[in-house]
């Protein structure tokens, strides 16, 4: 009996076990598509970069210690990433404006997007999109997505010092 009431429940338990874990997307699977507007107001979506590599990194926000270390590194490795046929996207949940001042204060060359209804953080998962004291936010987390639109690589739990260089040492072997 004891047995039957553990495979019963174990069989309850693991639909909803599955589903939490389907709610990234998983490395082979397309990316979600997206339309969303960059600091200086032009609209972005993942279409626009089929054919080539594109490294999307989720940030907290704006003018934080750790976002802002990791603009700059990415900012800084952005040639290199370039070099190997990689664009760059970041994306938070942060306004327009907000990723103008934050982009224009630390010389972003490459776009950032506002996700400020949430709707692609919550695309990306549930690893991306988090919620704390009732604040919502987007966890550090980068995707590297092929030419074809498949995601190649997904990196969580972010370190935004470490990020950029990882992305550049991985990219070739993609």
């Amino acid at each position: 009996m004891r047995r039957l009431l553990i495979m019963l429940f174990a069989l309850c338990l693991l639909p909803a076990l599955a589903a939490a874990a389907e709610t990234m997307p998983q490395v082979g699977q397309m990316a979600p598509g997206f339309k969303l507007q960059d600091q200086n107001g032009h609209w972005k979506s993942l279409d626009q970069y089929r054919g080539q590599w594109l490294v999307l990194y989720f940030y907290v926000k704006d003018f934080t210690p750790g976002c802002t270390t990791e603009l700059r590194n990415y900012r800084d490795d952005y040639a290199a990433l370039r070099k190997e046929g990689a664009q760059v996207l970041a994306i938070s949940i942060g306004s327009v404006k907000s990723h103008a001042a934050f982009a224009m204060k630390y010389h972003a060359p490459f776009p950032m997007l506002a996700d400020t209804n949430l709707k692609v953080a919550k695309e990306y998962g549930d690893g991306v999109l988090i919620s704390r004291n009732g604040m919502k936010y987007a966890a550090r987390t980068t995707f590297i997505i092929a030419p074809n639109g498949h995601i190649a690589k997904i990196y969580t739990d972010v370190n935004p010092a470490n990020n950029p260089h990882q992305v550049l040492i991985e990219l070739p072997k993609l």
